[in-house]
């Protein structure tokens, strides 16, 4: 990601952040729309899901000058996602989710440069995520084994 992309991803999700529980809402309406098996994967307050889901994307937004640190922390996660039930191709939903709300949150200023940094940004997150589920299933089963 180049630091134009940073500074853009940065400034649009600035935008975002004061209407993060509307945000949240709307993109979790949008996810259960898009496939409404995942709903299953939610058992708790979807209030506090949203809240935990705006301040782990702004956590990441903070983090993305310092990729290198950001990257152990969302292996971490896509692990535990793993846990929860979560496969690879959640995260192609997650993502169309994810840039569908930012489209009706920011209107015109999610301009197209905005998706490609936000799509760029997403799916270098979702990758690692995904690797970090691949690595703790392969370290499950040497363990088993």
């Amino acid at each position: 990601m180049t630091q134009q992309e940073i500074a853009l991803i940065k400034t649009t999700f600035a935008k975002v952040a004061p209407i993060a529980e509307q945000a949240a809402a709307i993109f979790y309406a949008r996810l259960f729309e898009l496939d409404p098996s995942l709903r299953a994967l939610f058992h708790s307050d979807m209030g506090e899901q949203g809240k935990k889901l705006m301040q782990m994307i702004g956590l990441a937004v903070a983090g993305l000058d310092r990729i290198e640190t950001l990257v152990p922390a969302v292996r971490q996660m896509g692990l535990r996602h793993a846990g929860y039930g979560v496969r690879d191709e959640h995260y192609e939903t997650v993502g169309d989710a994810l840039l569908w709300t930012l489209a009706k949150g920011l209107g015109a200023q999610f301009t197209l440069e905005a998706r490609i940094a936000w799509g760029k940004t997403y799916w270098l997150l979702a990758e690692t995520m995904k690797a970090g589920a691949r690595d703790g299933a392969a370290n499950l089963n040497r363990a088993i084994a």
